[in-house]
């Protein structure tokens, strides 16, 4: 039987209502009382709201798109020998979450061919949505009002940026390279998560830079900021969501930060 095929465009609008069953969930399970919260093998917390969420996300794209695979947190992936693969976090910032700190998001993406296509990220208790598919543009909604495309800033010196970053953890060697650079930018904030990097993209901040991630937590990030003029790599400057880091930037900086950060 021939695989059906989908545009972008046709994906995003999947991708987008994916989103809104999460936040159905994940909206419900913020700050309630009686939250679940147990601890994964390695050591990090996850809720009840983290395994539905995905589990209602799989069993859409299981209708939706039942040839696609899937790489998601909680569950696991099946994505092996796909050239398409849906990346699932359903709650990226699951401690903020747990605490009642307004700053988590579910991540959503389509990858095809080793490339990020469409990405989602829902922060319904920010009252943000971004998303961005392969040239259709990166946009935002505030508040369930009309999109605003998304569009990063022109600052091209490291000494006028702003830099956000989740913590000190994770830098290992680089953190003396780390430090130099936040003491080199004009303005530094720990943002943290995703809102650092959808920062980038809406032009608020200019550098955005995490040293420890998995797939799931930079997917979506990667082609909204690269849709909104920005680039997406590794620390190291790889391009793409698979190497373990991520740094967004307005692109004019992006090069200069890499070298910053590998002691060049």
């Amino acid at each position: 039987m021939k695989t059906q095929s989908f545009s972008h465009a046709q994906d995003l609008e999947l991708a987008l209502a994916l989103a809104d069953a999460a936040d159905l969930i994940t909206s419900a399970r913020y700050q309630a009382l009686d939250l679940v919260v147990t601890t994964k093998p390695d050591n990090t917390p996850v809720t009840d709201a983290d395994r539905a969420t995905e589990m209602a996300i799989r069993e859409i794209l299981a209708v939706k798109r039942p040839d696609d695979g899937l790489a998601g947190e909680e569950f696991g992936t099946n994505a092996e020998g796909k050239s398409r693969y849906w990346v699932i976090d359903p709650i990226d910032g699951t401690k903020n979450f747990m605490r009642g700190v307004p700053t988590w998001s579910t991540l959503i993406a389509l990858i095809e061919d080793g490339e990020v296509v469409v990405g989602v990220a829902s922060s319904p208790a920010l009252s943000r949505r971004w998303y961005a598919a392969k040239g259709l543009g990166s946009f935002v909604i505030f508040a369930g009002g009309t999109p605003k495309k998304n569009s990063v800033s022109r600052v091209a010196a490291i000494e006028d940026a702003s830099i956000t970053y989740s913590d000190f953890v994770g830098w290992n060697e680089k953190r003396a390279a780390f430090t130099s650079l936040m003491d080199s930018c004009w303005r530094s904030r720990g943002m943290g998560d995703f809102w650092s990097h959808m920062l980038v993209a809406e032009g608020a901040v200019d550098i955005a830079v995490e040293p420890k991630l998995a797939l799931w937590d930079v997917a979506a990030i990667d082609i909204i900021v690269r849709e909104a003029g920005g680039r997406f790599t590794s620390v190291s400057g790889e391009n793409g969501p698979h190497h373990g880091s991520g740094l967004s930037t307005n692109g004019k900086l992006h090069d200069k930060v890499v070298k910053l950060l590998n002691g060049n």
